[in-house]
């Protein structure tokens, strides 16, 4: 369901604040903003039991509902990002997969229109600058080393919407590409790896700021060798994304990288393909045939996992409910640190007064009940 909120007073709830939690909040919408005083004629919604949170912002997506951001119409993807807002993420990040250059700057283009029209935040380039060695599912025959000069043509086709880029930044042309990126603003991300752990310090130190999804498509944590993840953990300029399906990683993990990187440095992502938010059944990630059984997508040749069907209320529910990690924690992680990294945290990201009226009311036990983007209700709480 679906409406304008006009003037609205969400009430009684439980809501999280970048200062903490308000027992019997109060949260205003006035049109599409957050307001910090009631406009005459505001309407009340009481939701005495729930809570309420900033809509979640995914900066790692590569579609949903069946359809594909990086090979799909502008229609396919509007489709993909309609699935993930009734889900509560109210802000996303399309992400691509290995191709050919020639088609990635096309498919670049597209989703270039779509950040213009407000319906995407930016683009993010997964591959095909990534090692065959932790190719996961990325065709190998399409991988190619991070030459700046081509790095530059996607960032071009673009046309400045271009968020992040993830690399193998010990390939050569690796460590130029990251300080390319960091000229242009843009996140040079760390992922897809066989690097070293003195490698990654390297890129690291020339500007790289993102790990792809921690611990997945990289070397494990050794205690001589401590490769990647180490590097990546202990660096206070970091931040580490997590695939908090239940697949991806074992809690241990997950409560690892809490406890080292700190609510702060950690953004919870779902790394989604097409099948998030459809049915199981067969699909294709890029040019790769992906077979999605019980909910777990893996390629039909080879078995590599490929990509999630995880949706960010899963994500959040399941951190809180089975990890136990603290509510203002998770929001952080799901909604304030992904925004700050994006250059969004003026308008997204949390319940301040003068922001995008972006939020999600859920349950007390941290089920969905309403997605408000922009003052407008994608998902309308049924109370009482």
């Amino acid at each position: 369901m679906a409406g304008r909120a006009d003037s609205t007073v969400l009430a009684g709830a439980r809501v999280v604040l970048p200062t903490g939690t308000v027992e019997d909040g109060r949260v205003i919408v006035e049109g599409t903003r957050i307001a910090g005083s009631t406009p005459d004629g505001a309407r009340t919604l009481d939701l005495q039991g729930h809570w309420v949170v900033p809509g979640f912002v995914d900066m790692h997506n590569h579609g949903g509902g069946g359809a594909s951001f990086a090979t799909g119409t502008a229609e396919d993807v509007l489709t993909g990002v309609r699935a993930h807002r009734e889900h509560g993420t109210t802000t996303v990040v399309a992400s691509t997969v290995t191709g050919d250059m020639d088609f990635l700057a096309r498919q670049a283009g597209l989703l270039s229109e779509l950040v213009e029209q407000g319906e995407l935040a930016g683009i993010h380039f997964e591959g095909p600058f990534i090692s065959p060695c932790r190719k996961g599912a990325h065709s190998e025959g399409l991988l190619r080393e991070p030459d700046p000069a081509e790095v530059r043509k996607l960032l071009d086709a673009a046309r400045g919407t271009a968020k992040m880029v993830t690399l193998a930044t010990e390939l050569p042309g690796g460590i130029d590409s990251v300080r390319l990126l960091a000229e242009h603003g843009v996140i040079a991300a760390v992922g897809h790896t066989d690097a070293t752990y003195e490698q990654t310090v390297e890129a690291i130190e020339a500007g790289a700021t993102v790990a792809t999804h921690l611990y997945n498509a990289m070397p494990a944590l050794g205690h001589r060798a401590p490769g990647p993840i180490a590097a990546l953990l202990e660096d206070e300029r970091v931040t580490v994304e997590l695939i908090n399906d239940g697949t991806h990683l074992h809690p241990a993990a997950l409560e690892l990288a809490y406890h080292r990187a700190g609510a702060d440095r950690v953004a919870l992502i779902t790394d989604a393909m097409d099948a998030a938010g459809a049915d199981d059944g067969f699909y294709e990630l890029g040019p790769l045939a992906v077979e999605v059984k019980d909910g777990v997508a893996r390629l039909v040749e080879g078995g590599s996992i490929a990509g999630s069907t995880l949706t960010l209320d899963t994500a959040f529910r399941r951190a809180v409910t089975i990890d136990r990690i603290p509510v203002e924690d998770v929001v952080r992680s799901i909604s304030a640190n992904p925004a700050r990294l994006l250059g969004l945290y003026d308008r997204v990201g949390s319940l301040d007064p003068g922001k995008d009226a972006d939020l999600v009311v859920l349950d007390a036990d941290f089920a969905l009940k309403g997605v408000m983007r922009r003052g407008e209700w994608i998902v309308e709480p049924r109370i009482g």
